[in-house]
């Protein structure tokens, strides 16, 4: 990796201009002569893009400002998309946007914040992003973010046309917000310098409004996020057969050898993977989040694969399978995975419009504990054990969770909007039954200890029942038997 000059970061346009170039320390050059910082000023084509079309997305993140602005009337409202965060020294990590931001304007760069300004009739929305590199100061070459270092960015015009808002100079802004008068809502957490300029305006009180508000109208998806959910999970099936070819090669040397056969596909198809990868063999399946990924694949146990790719556009798929690693269930392997798989038909069955939130979570739970009690595991009845949860044991987690651009999306929803909501077409979430007996659990048979099991897919209500966005994957285990054998030749 290269080493740059830098110059300090700008806090207005003005200081842009007049910034003087800053040394790196140890770097190999001792400066920058006249004549090539005025070499590097000219001679350079213009690139300016013209009659750019918008992106698919804005007349839907037209709508969601509509919607912000009908919810809070007369008030500012502030929405960053967040800072880069150093990852080791002078290395950042990949800048991901706030899903607030991008959700609201399908920008995904760093630095940007959406404003809306109070008007009479509703709100004025403005974007606020970098702008060009400077060339007269230099900063296209020689800072660590200038764009022949990072690449180019889109100018004010351009991002104008893409997205539909007009933009402004971020490093206008914080002077701005300084000087606004009226009620302030933001989003936090996501950039410090925006908060700063805010701290006597804003309340913890109001802003946790305005990121339950922004959650909760993800709740129930618009046509273009449907079709992002379904992108992600064909892309995640296409990365799920990737990985079943290399078994053998993961056998040679780690689970780390399927996470990375799994990344490749989320990044030739999407911009990452949504979470990171759980590639769990054998008794490392037993353990919830297991993200180490470092531990021996081998013939005889299973491997479950909890992965999904995020889409260009930030939306994830969340799709577990757990799979023999030699292709074919053992006789204990077969029993716990049929008793998921029935578990898990129950539960998505429970998804549709009218039902409960939790319908889904108490029918997947109730054939679990009836499984339990029918194996010895636990004393029953089956309604004892449910209303003592003597189940979660073995089963540990709630059966899924809502699903958009955030793995576990709406998570800040009120409870009465989420888990205590009944489900409408247009809502997606995971049903995700497991069991799990641990390799030291002295309560069950030792045929038990080390195996663990989940299923997960992702299911959207309809307007007549439900439909699995991740079917493209087999789950009934003679179908995954067959499956693999037909990938493996």
């Amino acid at each position: 990796m290269a080493e740059e000059l830098t110059t300090e970061n700008p806090e207005t346009p003005e200081e842009s201009e007049e910034q003087a170039i800053k040394q790196r320390k140890n770097g190999l050059y001792r400066g920058v002569s006249d004549e090539l910082a005025d070499s590097m000023k000219s001679g350079w084509a213009d690139t300016e893009l013209h009659g750019l079309a918008p992106i698919a997305q804005a007349a839907h993140t037209a709508a969601r400002r509509a919607a912000l602005s009908a919810r809070f009337p007369g008030e500012r409202l502030v929405i960053p998309a967040g800072n880069l965060k150093t990852r080791s020294n002078d290395t950042e990590y990949s800048f991901r946007a706030s899903t607030e931001y991008a959700y609201l304007t399908g920008d995904q760069t760093q630095d940007g914040v959406l404003v809306l300004e109070p008007t009479a009739d509703g709100h004025t929305a403005t974007i606020y992003l970098l702008p060009r590199s400077n060339r007269e100061n230099g900063e296209f070459w020689l800072d660590g973010q200038g764009e022949l270092w990072v690449g180019r960015r889109h100018s004010l015009a351009e991002a104008e046309q893409l997205l539909g808002i007009p933009a402004q100079d971020v490093r206008e802004l914080p002077e701005q917000l300084k000087e606004a008068t009226g009620p302030v809502r933001a989003v936090r957490g996501h950039d410090a310098g925006i908060e700063a300029a805010l701290t006597d305006k804003v309340t913890a009180e109001r802003d946790e409004e305005l990121r339950v508000f922004l959650s909760e109208a993800r709740l129930v998806k618009d046509a273009f996020e449907v079709a992002e959910l379904e992108k992600a999970c064909a892309s995640t099936a296409r990365g799920f057969e990737d990985v079943v070819k290399v078994l053998d090669k993961a056998q040679a040397t780690s689970e780390r050898y399927i996470e990375g056969t799994f990344f490749l596909r989320a990044r030739v198809e999407g911009n990452d993977v949504g979470y990171g990868t759980i590639a769990a063999a054998g008794p490392h399946a037993c353990t919830l989040h297991w993200v180490r990924n470092d531990g021996p694949v081998r013939s005889g146990d299973l491997l479950l694969l909890d992965a999904g790719v995020e889409t260009t556009e930030l939306y994830t798929a969340d799709v577990t399978r757990t799979l023999p690693i030699n292709g074919r269930f053992t006789e204990i392997q077969r029993k716990v995975y049929d008793a998921v798989y029935e578990a898990q038909e129950a539960g998505i069955a429970a998804v549709k419009p009218g039902a409960g939130y939790r319908d889904f979570h108490d029918a997947a739970q109730r054939v679990l504990a009836e499984k339990l009690v029918e194996w010895g595991l636990v004393e029953g009845p089956v309604e004892r054990v449910l209303e003592l949860s003597l189940q979660r044991r073995w089963t540990l987690h709630g059966t899924g969770h809502m699903l958009g651009m955030d793995v576990h999306d709406c998570a800040a929803a009120r409870t009465e909007a989420y888990v205590d909501t009944t489900l409408e077409p247009g809502m997606c979430l995971t049903v995700e039954p497991g069991l799990y007996f641990q390799a030291d659990d002295l309560t069950v048979p030792e045929e038990y200890r080390g195996i663990g099991v989940r299923i997960e897919d992702d299911i959207l209500v309809t307007e007549d029942g439900n439909r699995n966005l991740s079917d493209q994957l087999p789950r009934r285990s003679d179908e995954v038997e067959a499956w693999m054998a037909g990938l493996q030749g």
